[in-house]
């Protein structure tokens, strides 16, 4: 018998807050209006800054590559890793995103340095 984490009704809230944490990273995400989620997992259609598209799927066992393109999940579960975060994730493919989320976190580092010598 399956674990079930998360209701079905609660997958969609919980791909929703990964999108938003990273929507400023990426070109664009979004769920995927044609692949079904269920109370086991939900999937979402990325687009990284490289416009490189990928299907993930948010699972209990985290976040995990199932395509190279939008609604797709053929790739094997074999080769594609889960990832505890969607930061990881987009840590591991996305060069670009390294790039963007360092930088605002330099911006905020500095911020906080002003802020403190002011």
């Amino acid at each position: 018998m399956s674990e079930q984490v998360l209701s079905e009704e609660t997958w969609p809230q919980e791909a929703e807050a990964a999108i938003n944490d990273i929507k400023k990273h990426v070109k664009s995400a979004n769920i995927s209006p044609l692949l079904k989620s269920s109370n086991q997992r939900i999937y979402f259609n990325l687009t990284t800054l490289e416009e490189c598209d990928y299907c993930v799927e948010i699972s209990a066992a985290g976040f995990r590559v199932v395509g190279r393109k939008y609604d797709d999940t053929s790739l094997s579960t074999i080769e594609n890793m889960n990832y505890e975060t969607p930061y990881a994730l987009l840590n591991s493919i996305s060069q670009k995103y390294r790039e963007s989320f360092g930088g605002e976190l330099m911006s905020k580092l500095l911020d906080l340095a002003k802020n403190a010598e002011g």
